[in-house]
């Protein structure tokens, strides 16, 4: 049965990242088509298709690997003819020769008679001096490239291609796949934390405890004996009493009890009083008196862990102690502390992106090392599916804690999508962005100058530095593909 629950996890959180991957290519898909742009190809995941059917001129697949996905867009790397053509910018007036070029399908600004006609054979004169230096490795590669992206292009349909659109319709194309996994990401968090709450400790009695032993006297004992109670050990007023676990506490000494903090705080102050607590039992409520007794504590810091003096000896305190322990309750959030929780979800999303080259380092070292994986680390598809079997079969939280822990992890995966693909990088989002946003800008500095507008930029240029970039997230992959296998992350041990 484990087994199975642990298959599901993985099946689960495979279809979230698949519905993810497939909205996330919707996001460029709408805009594209509203926009005119000829989309020959969509599909989620890479490999092999395992399905796929073709709807008017686009074909719509899922492939066999769900690490991604894609649209193929016509013109994604222009032609040479559409980068180097300059066109002119004065009220329809022609070039030297008497023909209006035209830049980038539709816009038809132009430049004063003659400068159209030197500008383009200074273009060429420059191409040729580029490609004497260029490694023709390279050059061939570019080639192929431009060829390969504008293969469907039809006769007739320049103006439908990727490099034809206006850079603002460009920057919608390009943001949309990231701000759909930003909105999904928000909203997936939404339903966790104002649907089904954060864990708290809440007013219901988890456990009760049979003994009072004081805290240096617990640290002293054997393993085995620090769970049971031995001859001479004082029993806990709860025991006396009966409270029992399930028990809600309603009241104590006639104060109303609305949180666990309530309650330790009200009677750590009532050592060696007898007071009267109310609780809740069976849907009744039970007024029970109870003598609260004096015992040796242990002092937690803010961040609940136990303090320890400059020796490393425990630090203690005696105060009023009853003998119960809390049950965890999920409580949904107030809406308004909601922007806040997304805005420090987004913060640690960003700090893990920006300390990712330090800790693929780490994560090297446990490849090559003895180190011990760091839970709070990297990890790839592979460790997120173990996880997310983890997290499912495990009988250490109860149904409403996995449904939290795994919406979590969705929520969190899909704000991580949406803040790796916005790195100014190609073949990502954010390189594409940054593209179009130079191209914005260097389109308005020739306008001021009066050189009028220039055709679209070459990003085959850019090819070489892709090619890096690919091949770094690719030994990438496979490094956290090893890791994730050899040394997974264990969240339940």
């Amino acid at each position: 049965m484990t087994g199975l629950l642990y298959a599901l996890g993985i099946v689960l959180i495979l279809i979230g990242v698949s519905i993810s991957i497939a909205l996330h290519e919707l996001g460029h898909l709408i805009p594209a088509k509203k926009f005119g742009v000829k989309v020959t190809h969509y599909m989620v995941g890479f490999g092999p298709t395992l399905f796929s059917r073709r709807r008017g001129e686009t074909e719509y697949g899922i492939k066999a690997l769900p690490l991604g996905g894609f649209i193929a867009m016509p013109g994604m790397y222009p032609p040479t003819h559409a980068t180097h053509t300059t066109v002119a910018a004065a009220h329809g007036a022609t070039d030297a020769s008497g023909i209006v070029s035209e830049a980038t399908g539709g816009h038809e600004d132009r430049e004063p008679a003659g400068v159209g006609a030197h500008a383009d054979a200074a273009g060429a004169s420059a191409s040729v001096r580029r490609a004497a230096r260029k490694p023709r490795m390279f050059e061939r590669t570019m080639d192929d490239a431009r060829e390969y992206s504008n293969q469907f292009i039809e006769p007739g349909e320049e103006h439908r291609t990727f490099y034809a659109l206006s850079v603002p319709k460009r920057l919608a194309v390009m943001f949309g796949g990231p701000l759909v996994n930003l909105l999904l990401g928000i909203l997936i968090l939404g339903i966790m934390l104002l649907g089904v709450g954060v864990p708290t400790l809440g007013t219901t009695v988890s456990t009760v405890s049979e003994c009072a032993v004081p805290a240096s006297e617990m640290a002293e004992r054997a393993p085995a004996d620090q769970d049971r109670c031995l001859p001479g050990d004082q029993p806990t007023p709860a025991a006396e009493v009966g409270i029992a676990p399930g028990d809600r506490v309603l009241s104590i000494g006639g104060k109303p009890m609305e949180t666990w903090d309530d309650i330790t705080t009200e009677i750590r102050g009532l050592a060696g009083r007898e007071v009267e607590i109310v609780v809740e039992r069976d849907g009744a409520q039970v007024w029970i008196p109870t003598r609260i007794i004096a015992a040796e504590r242990p002092v937690y810091t803010d961040s609940r862990e136990l303090q320890r003096d400059g020796s490393g000896e425990l630090v203690t305190e005696t105060v009023g102690f009853l003998g119960i322990g809390p049950a965890r309750e999920y409580q949904p959030i107030p809406l308004t502390e909601f922007p806040g929780q997304i805005g420090q979800a987004l913060g640690r999303t960003f700090t893990a992106l920006a300390t990712l080259p330090v800790k693929l380092v780490d994560i090297v070292q446990v490849a090559t090392t003895d180190q011990e994986r760091d839970p709070e680390g990297i990890m790839g598809m592979v460790g997120v599916g173990r996880v997310a079997g983890e997290i499912v079969s495990t009988d250490q939280i109860d149904v409403t804690g996995k449904v939290v822990t795994g919406l979590g992890l969705l929520g969190s995966l899909n704000l991580f999508l949406f803040a790796f693909n916005m790195i100014p990088l190609l073949p990502l989002d954010g390189g594409h962005i940054a593209v179009a946003l130079y191209e914005g800008a260097r389109r308005r500095i020739n306008l001021a100058r009066g050189r009028g507008v220039i055709g679209p930029f070459d990003t085959a240029r850019l090819l070489p530095l892709t090619y890096v970039v690919i091949g770094l997230m690719l030994c990438m992959t496979v490094l956290l593909v090893y890791v994730d296998i050899v040394k997974p992350v264990m969240l339940f041990q």
